[in-house]
């Protein structure tokens, strides 16, 4: 090996541009005497062993998850420069803190990135995470909640994830500071002085802090042992934690696992053991790009000891342990004696006394006197976002630098706030033990080491070292190199320079047993300084070596040395001189000559920096990586396949050659040297060729003739002449014993270049090295080559020519070809595959290099080889499963479309359709990155965590960018509207915007019902009303008409806010920032057809409590506007809506808000400034507002709330708490809600107390609210016990209460006395609906005979009609399951007494009233029954029903009577109606249905005086917009569910009691008619075309399960779907969209999908449009097209034709309408444009038809395929590529037509399916080149050259035409190589000559038949000879064969 020295320029002054920054602003100070007094204040302020603060530092960062950027950090005394590549990127100036750069670096930082930056879970929350979870049902008990509320409530909130950042840490003298990359800043306090920090991985820094000699002195003094000196930051939230010393780390290594503890017992019992503080770190790793392993080196000064650690990060514990008695006696006595001490001892006093340990204290120059003062106690650590609650536990650094005893801000100028040793124990010990010190230390607990500390160091190997290295352990250089797989096991080396005796220990780290990490010492070599730098190999890292005599040298694979020296560059720039000017005069420039290199430091990845003995410093670059990634490939897999040390000769004398020529990289001169380089290594003769002077000549070897030899727009030219062929110096010598294993090697790496079109090029000019090696060692793989590259391969092989003796018999006779082993693999699974890269080394019994670790240059082959094994695998029967095995396995080696497009089109088309197979059946529980590896995007859309949003925030559809429906708006447009926002003219918010166009276009876009129900449900404009003229009317009278009118047209607007909350619910997807508009109440009116507008006087508008409470609703309208999934609603964001004083507006919005779950997200705090000011309304809706937002929770928090305004739940409820009885019965109603399921007993008790409060039995003027106030408290009672109700003893108790609250105690007077404890009145109603409630859906009809109803008219007098309709209620709700709509289940609820009266009266009978008026409160509650089990279903029979009494109670409530009687029962009729009209949309609701709203849109326009009963008005508006807006529920996408909680909920919000006025609400608080958001549910299936985003119609099978039965359902959504837990699946079956299948049923995943995003993404097929662009499908391109019966043929056989006359002749044109893919369009755009050039006119028409098929078809994949088919059918025999091609060309060929059939169809399975390419698409191809061989064939020439192949004869070196076409035959025909032939020929003649004329079975007379059998012999014989592909040795070659033997008859 040569010796030469490998030179490298030096490349200037190593400064930058930071650097000189820093210089130039840097302060020096002239040297002045100073005292001695002076110094030691000045060493006290700094610190005794840090680098002077005049000096400017800096240090680099190499991030290996980012190669391409190097962070350096340059600071001084009081700034610091981040810099990245030279350019000084940020600045930080730190002189205003008043303290100096103790040191800086950079590192990790673990930051949690939450989901939702603007949602805090903290807990000043009421959703404290602190809470229990929501009560979960018991195994086999119905839930209470719906599926969709189930998913909210069990959905854990998502904190965000914890990510890796870069940051900067600076440490002052007392403080730290942290500042990310992401912009953030954190600041800590440090308690003592930091010497040096190091980065460490996985994140946070290692600091080391100054050792002051003080602590020696103290440590003798007390006996004390000296506090720890190494700390690890790893979070700005928490203290600097000491590093724990442990036995052992297992696991972890090399970033893979979790490390843990040997010792984990002891240190999770024991207090920290910390790392020996006379340990001083020298150098530490962070997993950088050299090498994975966490390893740092340190010296102890005392036992002169050099130790190799191992470090690893484990989370700390969190639990402290009781402290025992004894521990805390001796914890106090040494706390006791350290009091002892002096309270402040200054360092500085102890600077003459130094201890031998202490580090020498070194010159420092002047520096300026930093100011400190005191620090503000930090808040506790729990307040931080995201930190735990245990943190709050420990103290924090400023408070312990403080003394903690005032959080005052001291400002105390020139005082030093530096720590005594007392005060620095006290701070190390709660560092490193934990405990606080303030008060008695024995009543602690003890913090065990776990808990304390985040890195722990082992000790792996330990070095005893001289006292000169000991002491100056300062310059001592470590570095990593060489970290790879070595055969055994990955290990790293590991340098370590001691300067002081000149030399190096290098180590082998490595794994050792149970997974601990071992040092080894291998050797020591002679150094002063060593790096790390990456100079030879691009992923393994090389070692640099400054050596005593101070020359260089690189260390490499392993151990192997290279010289190199270093020169100065004559290029160098000129130096810039003070002033900045460019000295450019060379006389003013004298060389200088610095001396020798004294040490070497590590740059940033193939750059250092040189030390020279004067102290000068420049940088230099030493890169010896061949560009050439042919040589990097060649390099590596030969060192899978040689030993090492002849790798390292090969390796070693590139780069030497290499060098010697400059290290040139043009024209791939790096390959020429590599193969220059490896004849030399193995003796190879060498190949020349002739040198010619000639520039035309030489242009001909450039590689721009290789480039443009195929050029068609050249071939009219004249070219440069080809290349002459390169002369083989033949030389007998016998061949290097290791050219086997390297012609293995190469060829391998040349059929892996064969399997990337894009590699094409290199695998050229690697061809001429292989068959340079199979020459020698085995000449038939030269013809292998020769055969695919016969431009690059001289001479025919022959075996004439072949020396026997030099033959390598351990090689086949015909080398492998990955093309053909891979196709009898998917042909024939049980075919081996023999590709590995270890298979080399091994067959020859080789222990291979690893110089590259297990770097595999073959990636390609291997990938390919796994995929065809999968594709083949004969233990998986079926073609869909293997087709999905292969495409996990792409998609887990993240192989994607970019991959397939690399392969040839013959090796890619078994994946191809395998993927195709895929696509058109994917399974269900594939990752989204299969999906969208397959081209379903669609479903990786329906299969992602992100739910979907309906609106587009602004935004144009993709399809509208493609195709815009309507022209873009002009400038002067645009210019208009941003006038007229400028000057105000802003569209003000009506409430009613839904802004859903894309949706309710299509699921009402028929039609203008939405319109006309936001023009119904908007009550900011001035409505219409149709008035008729009366002219008898003088103008007093007219005007007191109107001034009527528009009183009854207010009533009909207060009532407007319920049905619009309805109708806008959730239709504001995000908040803005700014403030949230409610829309205004208009009382003024339009009278038509005057057109005049009438605003009511004064004395006629609504009362102010009636508008309060119209103001209320119209908030809860608005705030239930906003979407439950909208994010932004905070707490900061509520408050900023919050007007200066209470309005109702602003009450109703909290509680809309608090319905939507929005104020989970109010602070506490926040909380208090709206229920102190007792403001009814708000407190309602705040009350309520967080009951709903945490329903179900029993929520402490809330609960203490709740409490406090309602007497019942404190411990005596008769304190007056001057809260008013209406919010008293929102604080009960509340309780309900919170605890809705759980059967709380106490909260249960409570409300069936408050039922029958005894202050509420006697109406008066302060309890006008009671029965308000007791319904509130029944329904509180029902939900808590909701459906809970058993046959405990618990429960009978609460049953007998109730019945008697029902009915009365009959007995009760007889011992209590005259006095009534109850008025039955109020609690007979409310006990009913309560025990409704608790019993729901049990099925008890036992209970249900407790609510009997009266049969006569004795009976039915003595209660209220209304209560016959609550009964009947109620006992629907405990037999839920009997609930029918049928007339039969009606009749059955009626009385036959009541029953056959009502009958009666219809044959002209006198009927009781009180009869009448029970019969059709009965008929109502039976419709309401219905209406609740059947809400949300849409279900025939309910509607019809229910419709059935709707008419019949409209004729009887619109019919007149005078009679007072008839006035009584027409108000029992209307209430009645109100009932059924809500039941009626229940059912309905969400569904908009045509007929219901007529008849709804018919009661909206009844507000005559006459028509309905004066007393009652209020409530049929409210009745009648609830209606319409239950109908069009969130505009259509939302509708009620059936779940326990729905139930309840419904029944709240609906209860049949009415209110007069718009502020009744002393029957019924108005507040629970909202509750009906609990119950609603998004079921509406909406479909999206995921490329254009758009919402479509799509027909889909709906199959669900009600009770045994199951049924399937054909629906077109959007449409509502059924309940979730009875729904089984969703098909969408219609050729217009792929297909998709929703399996809700099994798997978990499409449930949760379509819980959490109720939207079907398709993906419509490029041949079809969607269903609103072509309903009938009249307009798809099958019909547009025709039959299209020629297209196929132009795909065989192109032809120019004319496609004008083409049914799709205008392909071009429409296409946008079919597809949005921009391939099909570009493809489109450019290739099948008419022309008029003939030439091209085939071209285009090839073009139209493959694009036609592959639309028809929706395969854009075969798009490439077609065009590299027709290129394969055009192309030049004489093109370079020409015979790799014309391989892939037969393999495609013969995989179409006689594997695909076999198997990949799946025919098998009788699901077949046609290819993606047909076959005779194929064949066509290849037929077209045979006819093209046929015509070369049989020309003399070739026969006498083929003719000489056969019989083995050295072919005379033919014209390279013939050689070309020789190739051409060879390949395409499969021949046998001439070696075989030639042995076929002898046993063809012996046979021959044997048979011929023996006797039979001997042999034969006849000739002809023995010729024929001779031919099948050698046919069979030459094709298992050779790995052809399916075809074989064709026969008509074999004839042509044998009549070159000449063999006759």
């Amino acid at each position: 090996m040569a010796t030469t020295p490998i030179s490298f320029p030096l490349q200037g002054q190593a400064t930058s541009s930071a650097h000189e920054y820093l210089a130039r602003t840097t302060q020096t100070y002239p040297p002045s005497p100073e005292s001695d007094l002076l110094k030691a204040i000045r060493t006290a302020l700094r610190g005794s062993d840090t680098e002077s603060i005049s000096y400017i530092q800096s240090a680099s960062f190499l991030d290996d998850s980012d190669p391409d950027t190097v962070d350096e950090l340059t600071w001084n005394a009081h700034t610091v420069v981040l810099s990245q590549g030279g350019v000084m990127r940020k600045k930080w100036n730190f002189e205003e803190e008043g303290q100096a750069i103790q040191w800086a670096c950079i590192g990790w930082l673990e930051q949690n990135i939450p989901a939702n930056p603007t949602t805090s879970h903290s807990s000043a929350h009421y959703s404290s995470s602190s809470d229990p979870p929501p009560c979960r049902p018991e195994p086999g008990e119905r839930p209470t909640f719906g599926p969709f509320a189930q998913v909210q409530q069990n959905s854990v909130p998502d904190l965000g994830k914890q990510t890796r950042v870069s940051a900067v840490f600076v440490f002052l003298r007392s403080i730290g500071r942290i500042f990310v990359k992401d912009g953030l800043e954190f600041t800590f306090a440090l308690p003592f002085i930091v010497r040096k920090a190091w980065p460490l991985s996985p994140h946070g820094v290692m600091i080391q802090r100054v050792l002051e000699p003080s602590e020696f002195e103290e440590a003798e003094l007390t006996g004390d042992a000296i506090l720890p000196t190494i700390f690890s930051v790893t979070s700005p939230f928490s203290e600097a934690g000491a590093v724990g010393l442990t036995a052992g780390i297992v696991g972890g290594l090399r970033g893979e696992g979790t490390p843990s503890l040997k010792d984990e017992d002891e240190n999770s019992t024991k207090p920290l053991k910390p790392v020996s503080p006379t340990e001083m770190v020298v150098w530490a790793s962070h997993r950088g790009p050299a090498s994975k392993d966490d390893v740092l080196v340190t010296v102890d000064v005392e036992k002169k000891q050099l130790s190799v650690w191992r470090y690893a990060y484990i989370k700390p514990k969190d639990t402290p342990l009781p402290l025992g008695h004894a521990q805390a006696e001796v914890l106090a006595k040494k706390r006791q004696s350290l009091a002892g001490l002096e309270k402040r001892r200054s360092s500085a006093m102890f600077a003459d006394m130094r201890h031998p340990l202490s580090p020498t204290l070194r010159p420092r120059e002047q520096s300026p006197t930093p100011q400190f003062g005191g620090f503000h106690d930090l808040p506790p650590l729990s307040s931080f976002p995201g930190m735990p609650p245990a943190l709050s536990t420990t103290t924090t650094l400023a408070s312990l630098v403080t003394g903690g005893e005032s959080s005052q801000r001291t400002h105390v100028k020139g005082r030093r706030n530096s720590l005594t040793r007392n005060d620095l124990s006290v701070t190390m010990d709660r560092m490193v033990l934990g405990g606080r010190f303030d008060g008695d230390p024995g009543l602690l607990p003890i913090e065990h080491g776990r808990m304390k500390a985040a890195y722990w160091m082992e000790q792996i190997y330990t070095q005893e070292i001289t006292a000169g290295d000991a002491q100056s352990w300062r310059s001592i250089s470590v570095a990593l190199f060489d970290d790879r797989y070595d055969g055994v096991s990955s290990r790293a080396l590991m340098s370590v320079c001691l300067p002081h005796s000149q030399s190096a220990f290098l180590f082998s780290i490595s794994s050792g047993l149970n997974s601990t990490l071992k040092a080894m010492p291998l050797t020591h070599i002679p150094a002063i300084s060593v790096a790390s730098i990456r100079a030879t190999r691009e992923n393994v890292w090389d070692l640099v070596v400054v050596k005593p005599n101070h020359e260089l040298a690189i260390l490499t694979h392993g151990t192997q040395e290279i010289p190199i020296e270093l020169y100065s560059s004559s290029s160098a720039l000129p130096p810039i001189d003070n002033e900045g000017t460019m000295q450019i005069d060379p006389k003013h420039v004298p060389p200088v000559d610095h001396g020798p290199i004294i040490a070497i430091h590590t740059g940033y990845f193939s750059t250092a920096t040189v030390t020279f003995v004067d102290g000068w410093k420049e940088r230099v670059t030493i890169d010896l990586i061949p560009h050439d990634h042919l040589v990097s490939q060649c390099m590596q897999i030969l060192s899978l396949s040689l030993p090492s040390d002849h790798i390292f000769a090969l390796h070693s004398m590139f780069l030497h050659k290499w060098s010697a020529r400059g290290r040139h990289t043009a024209d791939k001169g790096d390959f020429e040297h590599f193969a220059s380089t490896f004849f030399s290594c193995f003796l190879l003769p060498h190949e020349t060729r002739p040198v010619d002077d000639d520039p035309w000549s030489r242009l001909g070897l450039s590689p721009s003739h290789g480039h443009f030899i195929d050029d068609p727009a050249l071939k009219g030219l004249k070219m440069p002449p080809n290349p002459l062929p390169r002369t083989t110096l033949t030389e007998e010598t016998k061949p290097h014993f290791l050219m086997g294993p390297a012609l293995c090697a190469l060829h391998t790496l040349g059929e892996n270049l064969r399997l990337m079109v894009d590699q094409y090029q290199s695998l050229i000019r690697l061809v001429p090295l292989i068959c340079a090696v199979a020459k020698v060692v085995r000449p038939e793989w030269g013809d292998y080559w020769k055969r695919l590259c016969p431009d690059d391969v001289p001479t025919w092989p022959s075996p004439a020519t072949t020396v026997t003796a030099f033959i390598d018999d351990r090689l086949p006779v015909w080398p492998p070809d990955i093309s053909a082993i891979l196709y009898g693999r998917i042909s024939n699974p049980d075919w081996h595959v023999p590709w590995d890269t270890q298979e080399v080394a091994v067959r020859f019994g080789i222990a291979p290099a690893f110089t590259y670790g297990q770097l595999d240059p073959l990636s390609a082959l291997k990938h390919l080889t796994d995929i065809y094994k999968c594709l083949a695998d004969k233990n998986v029967p079926q073609t869909q499963k293997r087709a999905e095995n292969a495409m996990f396995l792409m998609v887990n080696a993240e192989l994607g479309p970019e991959f397939l497009s690399r392969l040839p089109i013959g090796i890619a088309a078994p994946l191809r359709e395998a993927a195709r197979t895929c696509q058109l059946a994917p399974p269900g529980d594939w990752p989204l990155s299969a999906y969208r590896a397959i081209g379903r995007n669609d479903l990786a859309a329906s299969a992602d965590d992100a739910p979907d949003i309906l609106y587009n925030d602004g935004y144009k559809s993709v399809k509208e960018f493609i195709n815009p429906t309507k022209p873009r708006q002009t400038i002067g447009e645009i210019v208009d509207q941003a006038r007229a926002a400028g000057a105000g003219e802003v569209d003000t918010v009506t409430g009613v915007e839904l802004d859903l166009a894309d949706f309710t276009d299509i699921r009402f876009g028929q039609d203008r019902r939405l319109e006309e129900v936001a023009r119904m449900m908007c009550s900011s404009k001035v409505p219409n009303v149709k008035w008729v003229e009366r002219p008898e009317l003088n103008e007093h009278d007219q005007t007191k008409e109107h001034q009527n009118l528009v009183t009854r047209i207010a009533e009909r607007t207060l009532a407007l806010p319920f049905g619009r909350a309805m109708f806008t619910f959730g239709s504001v997807p995000t908040v803005t920032r700014e403030a949230y508009t409610i829309p205004k109440v208009e009382f003024s009116i339009r009278v038509q057809p005057m057109n005049v507008t009438i605003t009511p006087e004064p004395g006629k508008t609504p009362a102010p409590e009636s508008l309060s409470w119209g103001d209320f609703h119209n908030g809860v309208a608005a705030g239930l506007r906003i979407s439950p999934f909208s994010a932004g609603v905070e707490s900061s964001w509520i408050a900023f809506n919050k007007p200066s004083e209470l309005t109702p507006e602003h009450a109703g919005f909290l509680f809309g808000l608090g319905l939507t779950g929005h104020l989970k997200e109010m602070l506490t705090w926040h909380t208090f400034g709206y229920l102190t000011p007792k403001h009814d309304l708000t407190s309602i809706g705040v009350l309520l507002g967080l009951s709903a937002a945490n329903v179900g929770s029993s929520n402490t928090h809330v609960t203490k709330l709740l409490a406090v305004h309602t007497p019942a739940l404190l411990p005596t409820p008769s304190v007056d708490l001057n809260v008013s009885l209406m919010t008293q019965a929102a604080g009960l109603a509340g309780v309900g809600l919170l605890y809705l399921g759980t059967k709380n007993r106490r909260m249960a008790e409570v409300c069936l107390n408050q039922i029958s409060r005894k202050d509420l039995v006697q109406p008066d003027l302060s309890n006008e609210h009671r029965e308000a106030y007791t319904f509130a408290a029944a329904l509180a009672f029902g939900m808590i016990m909701l459906g809970k109700g058993s046959s405990v003893p618990a429960d009978i108790t609460l049953i007998s209460r109730l019945t008697t609250l029902i009915h009365g105690d009959v007995g009760m007077s007889s011992y209590r006395g005259a006095q009534v404890l109850f008025d039955i009145n109020l609690t007979s109603p409310s006990a009913t609906i309560a025990l409704g409630l608790m019993y729901l859906r049990t099925e008890r009809q036992d209970i249900a005979d407790i609510l009997t109803i009266p049969e006569t008219v004795l009976a039915l007098n003595r209660i209220q009609p209304s209560f016959v309709l609550i009964r009947t209620i109620a006992r629907s709700l405990i037999m839920w399951d009997a609930v029918e709509p049928t007339p039969e289940w009606l009749g059955a609820q009626i009385p036959s007494t009541i029953r056959d009266a009502v009958d009666g009266q219809m044959k002209g009978k006198v009927v009781d009233d009180a009869m009448e008026l029970a019969y059709y409160n009965i008929l109502a509650g039976c419709c309401f029954a219905v209406g609740l089990k059947y809400a949300g279903t849409a279900r025939e029979g309910a509607y019809m029903m229910i419709i059935k009494n709707f008419d019949l109670f409209t004729r009887l409530a619109y019919s007149a009577g005078p009679h007072f009687d008839h006035k009584i029962k027409r108000s029992s009729y209307r209430d009645g109606l109100n009932l059924i009209s809500i039941s009626l949309s229940m059912v309905m609701a969400g569904t908009g249905e045509i007929t219901c709203f007529r008849r709804l849109r018919y009661a909206y326009g009844m507000y005559q005086q006459t028509i309905y009963n004066q007393q009652s008005k209020y409530s049929v508006h409210v009745a009648t917009h609830m209606s319409i807006g239950l109908l069009f529920l969130g505009g259509g996408r939302f509708t009620l569910g059936t779940s326990d909680a729905a139930i309840a909920c419904m029944v709240a919000a609906f209860f049949p009691r009415t209110h007069h006025v718009s502020s009744d609400n002393k029957s019924y608080l108005q507040a629970l008619r909202h509750f009906w958001v609990l119950a609603v549910e998004p079921r509406c299936l909406i479909a999206r075309d995921v490329d254009s985003a758009e919402v479509v119609y799509l027909p889909v099978k709906i199959t669900m399960k009600e009770g045994k039965d199951t049924g399937t359902t054909q629906l077109i959504s959007p449409t509502l779907i059924p309940d979730l837990d009875k729904l089984l699946s969703i098909r969408v079956d219609t050729p217009r969209y792929w297909p998709f299948y929703l399996d809700t049923e099994h798997l978990p995943r499409h449930r949760q999908s379509l819980l959490r995003s109720q939207t079907l993404f398709v993906k419509r097929r490029t041949a079809f449009l969607s269903y609103t662009e072509d309903p009938r499908g009249s307009r798809s391109l099958f019909v547009r097209s025709g039959s299209s019966a020629g297209d196929a043929a132009t795909l065989d056989f192109p032809q120019s034709t004319d496609t004008k006359i083409h049914p799709a002749g205008d392909l071009g044109e429409f296409i946008t309408s079919f597809s949005n893919d921009v391939l099909f369009l570009a493809f489109a755009d450019h290739f099948s444009r008419e022309t008029e050039i003939e030439e091209e006119r085939m071209f285009q028409a090839y073009c139209h038809a493959a694009l036609l098929d592959s639309i028809l078809q929706d395969k854009p994949q075969t798009l490439q395929t077609h065009l590299m088919l027709f290129l394969y059918r055009t192309m030049s025999p004489k093109s370079r590529y020409f015979h790799l091609r014309l391989q892939d060309l037969r393999f495609a060929a013969d995989f179409y037509s006689k594997i695909y059939d076999r198997r990949f169809s799946g025919r098998s399975e009788n699901n077949a399916r046609t290819p993606l390419v047909r076959d005779s698409t194929v064949a066509g191809a290849l037929h077209a080149l045979d006819q093209q061989l046929d015509s070369v064939r049989t020309t003399p020439q070739f026969v006498k050259v083929l003719g000489q192949y056969a019989r083995g004869e050295l072919i005379a070196e033919p014209e390279a035409s013939v050689s070309h076409s020789l190739a051409w035959y060879l390949l395409r025909n499969g021949v046998p190589v001439s070696t075989l032939l030639v042995i076929l020929k002898g046993l063809a003649r012996d046979a021959h000559t044997q048979c011929s004329g023996l006797a039979p079975p001997e042999g034969t007379d006849n000739s002809a038949l023995l010729d024929l059998g001779i031919k099948e012999v050698l046919h069979g014989a030459g094709t298992k000879m050779t790995t052809a592909l399916g075809s074989g040795w064709s026969v008509r070659s074999l004839d042509e064969i044998i009549d070159a033997w000449k063999i006759d008859g």
